[in-house]
């Protein structure tokens, strides 16, 4: 996936800047138990690379704890044959198992790190993932569930298209259903708020104490494989992004609503204040802030904040919300610069903070413990996952 504008989506990539924290990070999933100790180990989902090594994706394993004498170094790589464009990698609820994606051969690999934290070992390959989901294509956001794994799908293998679902499995690895994103032509009972239903599909988060879970959406296989500056001057890929967000019956997993949010609302991140019922995501193309919050039983979407110069699209890839609910750090890759806006009012966050990073900052994670680390990349493939456990789960 050379130069394709994938490459310019929210992935995690090379670490090029970090502060070291020792607590979990806040965008994962509720339903796993927090970290608050010292981490001792990191794992990094990486990309193969032709005369790279043995040239195959791998699962590398870093040490992380300072008193460690390996601090800093990699203790273990675990290769998986080939390369699949590794991309997205996500833990279980009971965090012995990380799940690890490739976009391209849409192949998802699962990591026992529980045994031996030092030493993962693959134990199950899942081969059949287009096949079992009925045509799902592109496996990205892994989310923990209770007992549960739900994979997001950027595409699927019909048209190449935007039209995509998100697959069910347990945690061992068993695939259980399919729930496609409503379009106009079968919107499952769910209900438009705006003009749109496009069928598009990105990321996931969950408000398990409202029941909801909310998807977000991006673009299809067309366009992410296809060479990024050829895309920027077709006037008809430019029009194939997702421009909007569904809001689900979490329980049920039947969709309720479906809001317009234009300009490919990538990464979700919802409040943790017990009376905080709301969540955030950024719009890449519009560089908007857009909260989802309820009032008075009833839910919607509202573009909220600017970030930049929206004209000169400086593309917001990722975005983390402080364990306090206070602030959201927002990366914006194009002008590889992180900002922070003061959200105490979500409805009206304002800009308190911007540093230039360097060139295509990527992926930003916010501890419990309040230390923030940021990531950018320098080449133009998808970069790597970052997931964390310790060795006392």
């Amino acid at each position: 996936m050379r130069h394709s504008f994938l490459a310019l989506a929210t992935c995690f990539g090379i670490l090029g800047f970090t502060v070291s924290a020792s607590a979990d990070e806040t965008c994962m999933s509720p339903y796993m138990a927090k970290i608050v100790g010292q981490e001792d180990f990191i794992y990094v989902w990486t990309l193969g690379a032709v005369g790279v090594g043995d040239e195959q994706d791998k699962l590398v394993t870093v040490g992380a704890n300072p008193e460690s004498p390996s601090y800093g170094q990699i203790v273990n790589s675990l290769s998986v044959g080939g390369r699949n464009e590794a991309h997205h990698s996500g833990l279980t609820d009971d965090r012995r198992f990380l799940w690890a994606g490739g976009l391209d051969t849409n192949k998802i690999f699962i990591f026992d790190i529980h045994t031996d934290p030092k030493e993962p070992k693959l134990t199950r390959t899942i081969e059949d993932f287009s096949a079992k989901t009925g045509g799902v294509v592109g496996p990205h956001t892994h989310y923990a569930l209770p007992g549960r794994m739900m994979i997001t799908g950027l595409s699927n293998n019909r048209d190449h298209g935007g039209r995509t679902g998100m697959a069910e499995y347990s945690n061992d690895g068993t695939y259980l259903a399919t729930y496609w994103m409503p379009m106009d032509s079968e919107l499952a009972g769910a209900k438009k708020s705006g003009e749109l239903a496009d069928g598009y599909g990105y990321d996931l988060r969950v408000l398990p104490r409202r029941n909801i879970m909310l998807t977000s959406s991006f673009t299809g296989w067309n366009n992410y494989m296809m060479d990024f500056g050829k895309m920027l001057a077709d006037p008809a890929a430019m029009k194939r992004f997702g421009n909007t967000m569904v809001l689900w019956n979490l329980h049920a997993r039947k969709p309720k609503q479906v809001f317009d949010v234009p300009g490919a609302p990538l990464e979700v991140r919802c409040a943790w204040g017990a009376d905080h019922d709301y969540c955030f995501t950024t719009t890449a193309l519009t560089s908007q802030i857009w909260l989802v919050h309820e009032h008075e039983g009833v839910w919607s979407a509202d573009s909220v904040a600017e970030i930049g110069d929206p004209s000169k699209i400086p593309l917001p890839v990722d975005i983390s919300i402080t364990a306090d609910d206070e602030l959201l750090w927002v990366n914006t890759f194009m002008d590889g610069t992180t900002r922070a806006f003061d959200i105490r009012d979500p409805h009206q966050p304002k800009q308190i903070y911007e540093k230039v990073i360097g060139s295509q900052v990527n992926m930003v994670s916010q501890s419990w413990d309040g230390s923030a680390s940021t990531s950018r990349r320098r080449c133009s493939r998808t970069g790597t996952r970052r997931a964390r456990t310790t060795s006392s789960t």
